[in-house]
This record gives structure tokens, C-alpha cells and sequence, in this order.
């Protein structure tokens, strides 16, 4: 067994037993995937570090109930385990403080907008995507992040969020028309700056 995944495996099972050596380098190791996933869902640092400790806490307190021994490596499914966690954590921040959600249903022609505009994304780099999701308002940011980049259905969205499925379609559907007017901006910014 590698050194790296025999060590991950050591902090796991120390963080089972409470050890405080454990879970202050398993925090350490994780620290900065938990920032990135927190700063995609919230633009304040001071909140995303209060998300990420949140998320911390939960990962300790369930530690437990990570399998390890399935198919993969255990960096990996431990990663994927707990980035499951930081944007649950995200979620019900935001589902809490100021997710006010528009629930506006779109029709069946909203439904098949067409995404012409991609190569202006792909040009630019990835701190400035980033910069540019987190102009965009929590409802739009949140339901974006979680279908572009976390991957979940509309059908998904819906349940997790307490909203219809037209609705997370329509905020995403505004969310992109935002985020390629942000970042039309910017560019045209850059170019005659």
C-alpha cells in the first residue's frame, strides 16, 4: 500500500477514535478543497470559513459512517464523501439565511434555450468564472452550482431546495443569461482597459 493512502487511512481511523492529532491533519489536508467548494456557493470569506468549519464538525462527528473499503482509492472516495457534506452544509446555510427563491415556472419554449455562447467561457480563466458566479445572486449561484458543477437534476435541485422543477430551470436559465452578461463585461473591460 502507498505511503500517501496508508497515512489517509491512519488519519481516518484516528479521527474514529477522537484523536486530536488525527483530525487536526485530516482539517489541514482538506482545508482548502472545503474553501473552494464554499466559495462557489457564498462570496464573503468569513462565511465560507464558517461553512467550512460547519462542514468540519459533521465530517468528525459521522466519521464513522465513511466505507473506505469500497472499490477506489481512499483519497478519493473520502474526498468525494466529504464534498457531499460542504455543500449540504452550503445549502442549508443558504436555505436558512437568504435563499429567497423565485419560483416562477417558464414555459415549454424557456426550456430549450440555446447555449450559443460558450467559447467566451472557455477563454477565460478559472478565478475569473469563479469571480464572475459569485456576482451572480444566491438563488441563481446556488441552483447553478449545483447543476453545472455539482452535476444534479432539475428534479434534484427541486427536492433539495423545497422548489418546483420549472423553477430551478428558470434559475438557471437566468443564472447563465447573468453570468454571460458578467462575463461579456469583464471582457469588454479587459479589451479596452
Amino acid at each position: 500500500m502507498p505511503r500517501e493512502i496508508h497515512h489517509i487511512s491512519s488519519l481516518i481511523s484516528g479521527c474514529c477514535k477522537n484523536d486530536r492529532n488525527s483530525q487536526r491533519d485530516l482539517y489541514h489536508w482538506l482545508y482548502d478543497y472545503a474553501m473552494k467548494i464554499c466559495y462557489r456557493y457564498v462570496s464573503r470569506q468569513e462565511e465560507a470559513e464558517e461553512l467550512a468549519n460547519e462542514s468540519f464538525i459533521k465530517l468528525f462527528k459521522n466519521i464513522q459512517q465513511f466505507d473506505g473499503t469500497r472499490g477506489g482509492e481512499t483519497e478519493a472516495l473520502l474526498k468525494g464523501w466529504f464534498k457531499r457534506i460542504v455543500v449540504n452544509t452550503c445549502i442549508d446555510h443558504l436555505r436558512r439565511t437568504h435563499l429567497k427563491l423565485v419560483s416562477q415556472e417558464i414555459n415549454e419554449e424557456g426550456e430549450t434555450f440555446a447555449d450559443s455562447q460558450e467559447s467566451g467561457i472557455d477563454k477565460l480563466m478559472y478565478l475569473e468564472i469563479i469571480d464572475a458566479i459569485k456576482k451572480l445572486t444566491p438563488v441563481y449561484r446556488t441552483v447553478f452550482n449545483l447543476f453545472v458543477i455539482e452535476g444534479f437534476s432539475h428534479e434534484e435541485i427541486a427536492k433539495q431546495l423545497g422548489i418546483s422543477v420549472g423553477a430551478s430551470k428558470s434559475n438557471l436559465s437566468k443564472a447563465r443569461h447573468n453570468l454571460r452578461k458578467i462575463i461579456t463585461e469583464q471582457t469588454e473591460y479587459k479589451l479596452y482597459a
